[in-house]
C-alpha cells in the first residue's frame, strides 16, 4: 500500500519566516537557571528575577535537555533517535543522485560536519542522589551540559522546590557550563550527589521567586495579562483530557450531540465558549499570602547572624508567620507586624527549602502542594513552556487580583527583571546583537550556534523594547530632552533608544508630515529585515522594534556606540541627513552596500549634493552610514530601501503611468509620499521579466535557425522555423509586463489561462537553456547575429545593460529633493520606466493572479490577517485592498473573500481613526473612551451614553483648568474630553471618507447596520478583528449589538490595552533547506526519505528556536500527515496533538491556522477510533470558524462534510443530514454546480437520506452525482460506474417500498413493511470518505510499479531538457491521476 497525498505539497508549501522565538529548558523565560549562550551572549543563570519554568516533565526531558545548539541526532519533540539515520540516508542520496544536488540547498560539507557530531553522540545512564528523596537514574548524552541536569532537578515533581545546590561527582563540584563528555571520571552508572549550598541574598530571592512560580504554575492570569510569555491553550479542555491517554471508544457509547450554537444556519454568535473554563484550571490554593515584609533589609547586627531577608506568610489555617531567610535556610522568627524580634520561634524548624518548612507547619499546604505538583506535571509540556514572543488575548474572563509581592517588585523595579544578572549595569543590547552576528558560520554546528544566539538575543531585545515602549507612553521614563514639546521627546531606557512617530522639526513636511513620520518606522523595519536576511559580513543594522501602544507609534532601536557623544553631521559618513541636500559617501560603504545591493536588486547611482558634486550611492540617499566607536559599519534609516510605488504617487505632468493602470483609477494620491513596493513584488517582477527576456530571445533564435547550433547543449530541440504571429503578439505582451487580456479581465475565465500557461512550462525550460547557452559565454565571443538578438531582448524588457539581462532599481528616481547626475538622460528615463513597469505589473499581473488563486482555492483566506498575509506573499500592499475589493465584487464565486476584504477595510479605517482618537484621551478616561468608541462603531444604539472616568472619584474640574492641555499622565494627554464628541453617525462618516481617500474604495452604506446586511458581515468578527488590530482586551461575556435602546459596551468591559509589536524574524536557514528538500522528496514519491529529512528539519528547528515556534508547528503538522499517509495513525495523532497545542500557544486560540490544526487532529482521532473526541474537535473547529468569518466560507463546507460523515458513522442520520446539506449548498456556491466536489456532496447527502429511508430524495441526489461524473469523467470512469450501481440499488429499494405502500393503501391486509436493506456504514468506509474529502488518497500500487516509477523518474532527471509530466506518470496508473484530480482540494 502506498499513499499519494494531494495536498501535502500545497498545505506545507513553505516554512515561512514567522514571528516567534523560543526557549526550551535553559532558554525559557520561566527557567532561570539554565541559560548557556556562548561568545558574547550572556547567561541568565544568575538572574534574581528570572522565573523558573515550573513546568517541563521529566519524561519529556528531550524538550528541554536539547539545549546545546549542536545536532545530537535526537528528535527533541518525540524523543526518537532518528537523526543519524536520516542524515546518512540523505548523504547517500546525494552521492547516488547527482541531479538532486541542485535541488537540495544543503551543502555536502555541511553533511560531513554534521556526521562528525555523531562520533560523540552516545547516551549513558547516571544516578542522581538528592537530599530527602529516593535516588533515581537518568539517561544523559555526552553533548549535554551539566546545567541541564540542574534544570531537570528544578522540573521534577520531587525536587522542583530546591534551587540552591551544586552537583558533585566523587566530592568534586561540577562546572555548570561543562559538557558531560569533558567531566573527568563521569561514566556509565556514575553517582552524582545533589549538595545543598549556603544561601546568599541573591539565591534567597531566587528561591522565593521559584516557590511563588510553583504555587501559581496552573494560574492562567499571566496568559490573560500578557506577561511572562504565557499564552492560552484549550485543547485538553475541549477533549476533556489528554487524547493520547484515552482508550478507544465504542461507537455505541459516543456522545455526539452538537451544541446548538454551532448548528448550521444559526445566526447568533456566542463568545463564552471561545474560552472553555476548566473547573480545576487554577489548581488548589496552598497559601493565602507569601510576601516580603516591611522589616527588610536586615539591620547590620542581624546580617552578621546570617539573616538575608524577611517574609510574611499567611497559611490556609490563618496562621500569620514571619519567616527569616538565612544563609543555612528558612526558619520562623518571633517578629510580629508591630514588633521586630528576629530570634527563632519555638520549636525551631530550620529547613533548607521554604517548601519543606511550610509543609511542616501547615497540613493544608503539604496536602495541596503535593496535589498542585501532581497536576502541574500531568500537563503537557507544550502547555507550560514559554512562547518566543508574547501572544495577547483579545478577550478574557473577569480576573481576581491577589497580593503578589514579586509582581509588585517587578513593576516598580527600575531595571528589567531579566537583565539584573549583569553587575552594575543593564545589557548592552547593541553589542550583544552585533556580536552574535559575528559568530563563525562556516560549518553547520557553527551556524546552529550562531542562529540560536541571534534568535535568543533578538527575542530578549524585543521583550525589553516592548516593556520600555509601554513605560515611555505611560509616562514612567524621563525624556532626554524634557524641555521639548511632548511629540518631539526622545527617551533612553535600558540601553534602548525610543522615539515617537511624529514629524519632528518638519523633517517629513514635504513627504506628508505626521502621516509620513508614522509610516517611516514600518518602512525602515522592512529595510532592516531584508538587509538582515542578506546577512553580509561587515555590514550592521540596528536592533529595531516598532511598537503601537495607546494610539502612539514608538520606534525602539539599539544604540550605536558613540552616537550620543557627537552631532549627527559629524557621525554620518555615508548618505544624507536632509533628504538629499547634503550627501556624503564612503568607499567601504560603497563596497558593502554594493554587495548587498546585488541581492536586493538596488542599482548603484549618482546624485548631486549642494556643492554640485556627483556622489555615488549604492542605496537611497536617506540611508545613513555611521562608523561606531567599536569600528563597525552601521546603516540606519532604511525607509526607502525599495522602489517607490508610482500608483500612489503624484508625478510631474511630464511623467505618466500607463493607460491600463489609469483605467483602474490610478494614481491615487496617498497621505504620504513614502509608499514603496514590497520585496516580494520586486522578486516576482524580475523573475517575470527574466522569463520574458528568455522567451523573446528564444523566439528570435528559432527564426535564425540557431536551435541547430545548440543541439549539443539541449539535445534535439523540436521547434518551428519561425514564430507565428500569435507567438509574436504574446511575447510582446509579456515583454510589456502584462497579460494579453485587458484590465477588465473576466476572472471566472482566468483558470483556463493559467492552465494554458502551465502547459508551456516545458517550452520555457527549453527556451531558457537555449538562451543561457549563448549568453553564458564571453560577450566578445558572441556572433553578431546572436549578439543583436540578445540586445533586442534586453532592450525589450527594459534591461539596464545592452547585452545582458540586468533589472535593478534606483530607489531615488522619484525622491523630490534628490538632484540626479543627468536628469534628462536616457539612463534615468529607463530607471523610472522600470519603476513604473513594476507598479503596473502589480496591478495588471499580481492582483489578477491573486484572484485566480482564490478562484481555484489555492488561496482561501479565513480572516483579514490571512488575507493580508496572502496579499503580502504576492507582493501586494494592503493599500491595494480597496481595488481588490472592487474586483472581487464582480466575481460571485468569491463572495466570501469579498466579505472578508470589506470587513478588513472597515476595521483598518476604524483603526486609523482610533489611533488619533486615543491620543487625546487621558489615562483616567481610557476605558470609558474605548467603550464609547466601540459603541459608536458596532452598537445599533443611536445615542450611546458615555461615562467619564473621573466620575468614579466625583472629581469636579475647575473652569480655570478647562483649557489646560498638558497634564502629565503619559507622553501626551489632554484633560479636554474631545472624545465625547464622537457619535455613531460622525464616526461612520469619517470611516467612509477614510475608505475613499486611503483605499480608493466607496462603501455604499449609510450605517454599520446596513453595511453588515449588504456585505454579509457579522459584528462579532468585526469586534475580534478590531480588538486584535488596536490591542484592546475586552471582557468575556455575551454582547448584544442589535438593541437600539441599550448600548453594547460599558466601561467595565474594557479590561486592558496591549502593544502591537512588529519586528524582524531571524530564521533557521539549514532547517529550512532540509524541510524544502524533504518536500521535494515527498512530491517525487519518496515518502520515507522525505519523512526523515523533515524529521531532521524539526530537530534543527528545535536547536535554533527551542521547543515552540510557528515554524515548528508547521513541521509537526507535516510529520503528522506523513505518518498518517504511511499508516501510523497513532503517531500521526501524537504529532498533530503537539501541532494543535503549539498553534494555540504561538498563533492564538482562534487563529485560522489553529482551526486547520483542529480539523486535522479530528481526522487522526477518528482513525484511532476516538469518535467522540473527533466530534468535539470538529465542533470546536466549526465554532471558531463561524466566530472568525461566519458560515459563508468554503472551509465551513469542508468542516460540515467532516462532521456529517462522522455523525453518519455513529447513526445520527438526522443531524448528519443537516450538516451535509449545508456543505452541499456551500460547495455549489463556491465550486460551481458541476464541480466534482459537489458530486461528492450530493453522494454524501444521498447516503444519509437512504439510511433514513428517504429513497426518493436519495435517488434524486445520487442522480445529480451520476450526472456530474458522467459529464466530467465519462461513462467508463470508475466513479461513474460506482454512482450508477448506487442508483440501481436505490431505485430497487424505492420500488420495493412503493409496492408495499400501495398494497397497504389498497387494503390488502397481508401487506406489511419489509425490513429495509439499510446497512450502517463501516468505520473503514467512513474513513475512506473522510480521506477523500480532506484530499488524502490511498492508492493500491504494486512494488513493481513503484520501482518502474522511480526508474523512469531517475532516467528523466538525467535528460538535459527536463522531465515531462507524462514521463513522471508512466509508472502510475491513469486512475491515480484521475483520482487525485477528483479529490484535490
Amino acid at each position: 500500500m502506498m499513499a499519494l497525498e494531494t495536498t501535502v505539497a500545497h498545505d506545507e508549501n513553505n516554512l515561512k519566516p514567522c514571528k516567534a522565538d523560543l526557549r526550551t529548558g535553559d532558554d525559557c523565560r520561566k527557567s532561570e537557571n539554565s541559560n548557556s549562550v556562548c561568545n558574547g551572549v550572556r547567561s541568565e543563570s544568575d538572574d534574581p528575577d528570572h522565573k523558573t519554568d515550573s513546568g517541563v516533565l521529566e519524561d519529556d526531558r528531550q524538550t528541554k535537555l536539547n539545549v546545546c545548539p549542536v545536532v545530537n541526532g535526537r528528535n527533541v519533540v518525540n524523543g526518537n533517535f532518528s537523526g543519524s539515520e536520516s542524515l546518512s540516508n540523505y548523504a547517500k542520496e546525494q552521492s547516488e543522485e547527482p541531479s538532486e544536488k541542485s535541488k537540495s540547498k544543503v551543502a555536502e560539507d555541511d553533511l560531513k560536519d554534521r556526521d562528525i557530531l555523531f562520533v560523540h553522540d552516545a547516551g549513558f545512564t547516571i544516578k542522581i542522589v538528592p537530599p530527602g528523596v529516593e535516588p533515581f537514574e537518568i539517561q544523559v548524552n555526552c553533548m549535554e551540559l551539566v546545567q541541564e541536569i540542574h534544570q531537570l532537578l528544578l522540573d521534577r515533581e520531587d525536587t522542583c522546590h530546591r534551587t540552591c545546590f551544586s552537583l558533585q561527582l566523587d566530592g568534586t563540584t561540577l562546572d555548570n557550563f561543562a559538557e558531560l563528555k569533558n567531566v573527568e571520571g563521569l561514566k556509565e552508572r556514575s553517582v552524582i550527589k545533589v549538595v545543598e549550598e549556603l544561601y546568599t541574598v541573591r539565591e534567597a530571592r531566587i528561591h522565593v521567586r521559584h516557590v511563588r512560580d510553583l504555587l501559581k504554575s496552573l494560574d492562567p492570569n499571566d496568559a490573560y495579562n500578557g506577561v511572562e510569555c504565557s499564552s492560552l491553550s484549550f485543547l485538553n479542555t475541549v477533549t476533556q483530557g489528554d487524547i493520547l491517554e484515552k482508550k478507544k471508544f465504542r461507537t455505541d457509547s459516543v456522545d455526539c450531540t452538537p451544541p446548538d450554537f454551532i448548528m448550521p444556519n444559526t445566526t447568533e454568535r456566542f463568545l463564552i465558549p471561545l474560552q472553555p473554563q476548566s473547573k480545576e484550571q487554577k489548581g488548589p490554593q496552598c497559601l493565602k499570602v507569601l510576601t516580603t515584609n516591611g522589616w527588610n533589609p536586615p539591620p547590620g547586627i542581624r546580617k552578621m547572624h546570617g539573616d538575608l531577608l524577611y517574609l510574611s506568610i499567611v497559611t490556609l489555617e490563618d496562621k500569620r508567620l514571619n519567616v527569616t531567610a538565612s544563609t543555612k535556610g528558612f526558619f520562623i522568627n518571633q517578629s510580629t507586624d508591630d514588633e521586630f524580634n528576629p530570634k527563632p520561634a519555638i520549636p525551631n524548624h530550620l529547613c533548607h527549602s521554604l517548601v519543606d518548612l511550610l509543609s511542616q507547619i501547615s497540613p493544608g499546604f503539604k496536602r495541596n502542594f503535593a496535589l498542585l505538583q501532581k497536576k502541574r506535571t500531568q500537563r503537557h509540556p507544550f502547555e507550560r513552556v514559554a512562547t518566543p514572543y508574547q501572544v495577547y488575548s483579545w478577550i478574557a474572563p473577569p480576573a481576581e487580583h491577589s497580593i503578589d509581592a514579586i509582581r509588585s517588585e517587578d513593576a516598580f523595579s527600575s531595571k528589567l527583571g531579566y537583565e539584573e544578572h549583569i553587575p552594575g549595569q543593564t545589557r548592552d543590547w547593541n553589542e550583544e546583537l552585533q556580536t552574535t552576528r559575528e559568530l563563525p558560520r562556516k560549518t553547520l554546528p557553527e551556524r546552529l550556534l550562531r542562529e540560536r544566539a541571534i534568535f535568543k538575543v533578538h527575542s530578549d531585545f524585543v521583550s525589553a523594547a516592548t516593556r520600555g515602549a509601554m513605560a515611555v507612553i505611560d509616562g514612567n521614563v524621563m525624556a532626554i530632552n524634557p524641555g521639548e514639546e511632548a511629540k518631539m521627546q526622545m527617551f533612553i531606557w535600558n540601553n534602548i533608544f525610543f522615539s515617537l512617530g511624529f514629524d519632528v522639526r518638519n523633517h517629513y513636511k514635504e513627504l506628508g508630515g505626521d502621516a509620513a513620520a508614522f509610516a517611516a518606522p514600518r518602512n525602515d523595519l522592512q529595510g532592516v529585515r531584508v538587509y538582515s536576511a542578506v546577512d553580509l559580513e561587515g555590514l550592521y543594522t540596528l536592533g529595531t522594534v516598532v511598537i503601537d501602544y495607546r494610539g502612539f507609534r514608538v520606534t525602539a532601536q539599539s544604540i550605536i556606540p558613540g552616537i550620543l557623544e557627537r552631532e549627527q553631521e559629524q557621525s554620518v559618513v555615508y548618505g544624507s541627513i536632509d533628504f538629499g541636500k547634503t550627501i556624503v559617501t564612503h568607499p567601504k560603504y560603497l563596497e558593502l552596500l554594493g554587495k548587498a545591493g546585488v541581492q536586493l536588486k538596488i542599482l548603484p547611482h549618482k546624485a548631486v549634493n549642494d556643492k554640485s558634486e556627483e556622489i555615488e550611492l549604492c542605496s537611497s540617499v536617506e540611508c545613513k552610514g555611521i562608523i561606531g566607536n567599536d569600528g563597525r559599519h552601521y546603516i540606519l534609516d532604511l525607509l526607502r530601501t525599495f522602489p517607490p510605488d508610482v500608483n500612489f504617487l503624484k508625478l510631474d505632468e511630464s511623467e505618466t503611468i500607463s493607460e491600463k493602470t489609469k483605467v483602474l483609477g490610478f494614481p491615487i494620491e496617498h497621505k504620504h509620499k513614502l509608499c514603496c513596493l514590497r520585496q516580494e513584488l520586486v522578486d516576482a517582477f524580475i523573475e517575470a521579466r527574466y522569463m520574458m527576456f528568455i522567451k523573446f530571445a528564444a523566439a528570435q533564435l528559432q527564426s535564425l535557425g540557431i536551435a541547430k547550433q545548440v543541439k549539443d547543449v539541449n539535445g534535439s530541440v523540436e521547434m518551428e522555423n519561425s514564430p507565428s504571429e500569435e507567438t509574436k503578439e504574446t511575447t510582446a505582451a509579456l515583454c510589456n509586463g502584462h497579460h494579453s487580456s485587458d484590465s477588465n479581465t473576466d476572472f471566472t475565465k482566468v483558470p483556463v489561462v493559467k492552465a494554458e500557461c502551465e502547459s508551456n512550462v516545458l517550452e520555457t525550460d527549453k527556451a531558457k537553456k537555449m538562451v543561457e547557452s549563448i549568453t553564458d559565454g564571453d560577450e566578445n565571443s558572441l556572433e553578431d547575429s546572436t549578439k543583436e538578438i540578445v540586445r533586442k531582448a534586453a532592450f525589450t524588457v527594459g534591461s539596464l545593460k545592452e547585452f545582458e539581462f540586468d533589472i535593478r532599481f534606483n530607489p531615488d528616481v522619484y525622491s523630490p529633493d534628490v538632484l540626479h547626475a543627468n536628469p534628462d538622460g536616457e539612463r534615468l528615463k529607463k530607471e523610472r520606466q522600470l519603476v513604473k513597469d513594476a507598479a503596473e505589473f502589480l496591478v495588471i499581473v499580481q492582483i489578477p493572479s491573486f484572484l485566480r488563486d482564490c478562484l481555484d482555492h489555492s488561496a482561501s483566506p479565513l480572516d483579514g490577517a490571512t488575507l493580508s498575509e496572502a496579499m503580502h506573499n504576492r507582493g501586494i500592499n494592503i493599500r491595494y485592498l480597496g481595488k481588490i475589493a472592487e474586483m472581487l465584487s464582480k466575481v460571485p464565486q468569491l463572495e466570501y473573500v469579498y466579505s472578508i476584504a470589506v470587513a478588513e477595510l472597515i476595521t483598518r479605517c476604524a483603526k486609523h481613526l482610533f489611533t488619533t482618537y486615543l491620543q487625546g484621551v487621558e489615562m483616567m478616561s481610557l476605558s470609558a473612551a474605548i467603550s464609547h468608541f466601540l459603541n459608536c462603531l458596532l452598537s445599533s444604539c443611536s445615542v450611546p451614553h458615555y461615562s467619564n472616568g473621573s466620575d468614579e472619584l466625583n472629581i469636579k474640574i475647575a473652569k480655570k483648568n478647562k483649557n489646560k492641555r498638558r497634564i502629565r499622565s503619559g507622553v501626551l494627554s489632554s484633560q479636554d474630553n474631545e472624545w465625547t464628541n464622537t457619535a455613531p453617525k460622525s464616526l461612520w462618516t469619517n470611516i467612509s471618507a477614510e475608505l475613499k481617500t486611503y483605499y480608493g474604495w466607496t462603501i455604499e452604506s449609510e450605517t454599520i447596520d446596513t453595511a453588515i446586511a449588504k456585505y454579509s458581515l457579522q459584528k462579532i468578527s468585526l469586534l475580534r478583528s478590531f480588538c486584535m488590530k488596536v490591542g484592546v482586551q475586552i471582557l468575556l461575556r455575551e454582547y448584544c449589538f442589535d438593541n437600539r435602546h441599550k448600548q453594547t459596551f460599558f466601561e467595565e468591559d474594557i479590561i486592558n490595552i496591549f502593544p502591537i509589536v512588529k519586528h524582524i524574524n531571524p530564521r533557521a536557514t539549514d532547517a529550512y533547506h532540509f524541510y524544502t528538500t524533504g518536500q521535494t522528496k515527498i512530491q517525487q514519491g519518496y515518502l520515507k526519505d522525505g519523512y526523515e529529512l523533515i524529521s531532521e528539519a524539526l530537530n534543527l528547528l528545535n536547536n535554533v528556536y527551542g521547543a515552540m515556534h510557528p515554524e515548528i508547528a508547521q513541521c509537526l503538522r507535516m510529520l503528522a500527515r506523513l505518518n498518517y499517509i504511511m499508516g501510523d495513525h497513532a503517531e500521526a495523532m501524537s504529532y498533530q496533538q503537539k501541532a494543535v497545542l503549539m498553534s494555540e500557544r504561538v498563533n492564538g486560540i482562534d487563529h485560522p491556522y489553529t482551526i486547520t490544526e483542529y480539523t486535522h487532529l479530528a481526522l487522526y482521532c477518528f482513525a484511532n477510533s476516538q469518535i467522540s473526541t473527533a466530534l468535539k474537535l470538529l465542533y470546536r473547529a466549526r465554532y471558531l470558524a463561524i466566530v472568525v468569518c461566519g458560515e459563508n466560507h468554503p472551509e465551513i463546507a469542508l468542516l460540515d462534510s467532516n462532521i456529517g460523515l462522522v455523525l453518519h458513522a455513529v447513526g445520527e442520520y438526522d443531524l448528519s443530514l443537516r450538516f451535509l446539506e449545508k456543505a452541499l449548498g456551500l460547495n455549489i456556491k463556491y465550486y460551481g454546480a458541476k464541480s466534482l466536489k459537489v458530486a461528492v456532496s450530493y453522494h454524501l447527502v444521498a447516503r444519509a437520506q437512504s439510511c433514513m429511508g428517504d429513497f426518493r430524495s436519495a435517488l434524486q441526489n445520487e442522480k445529480e452525482t451520476y450526472g456530474i461524473y458522467k459529464q466530467q469523467l465519462g461513462e467508463e470512469h470508475e466513479k461513474t460506474k460506482e454512482s450508477s450501481e448506487c442508483l440501481r440499488h436505490l431505485t430497487q429499494q424505492a420500488v420495493i417500498l412503493q409496492k408495499k405502500m400501495n398494497e397497504i393503501y389498497t387494503g390488502k391486509l397481508g401487506g406489511s413493511f419489509p425490513p429495509l436493506q439499510i446497512q450502517p456504514p463501516t468505520m473503514g468506509s467512513v474513513l475512506d470518505m473522510l480521506n477523500i474529502i480532506n484530499g488524502i488518497l490511498f492508492v493500491q500500487i504494486s512494488q513493481q510499479d513503484i520501482e518502474t516509477f522511480r526508474a523512469e523518474f531517475e532516467r528523466s532527471q538525467k535528460k538535459s531538457d527536463g522531465a515531462t509530466k507524462d514521463d513522471i506518470d508512466e509508472g502510475t496508473s491513469k486512475r491515480d491521476v484521475e483520482e487525485a484530480d477528483w479529490a484535490s482540494r
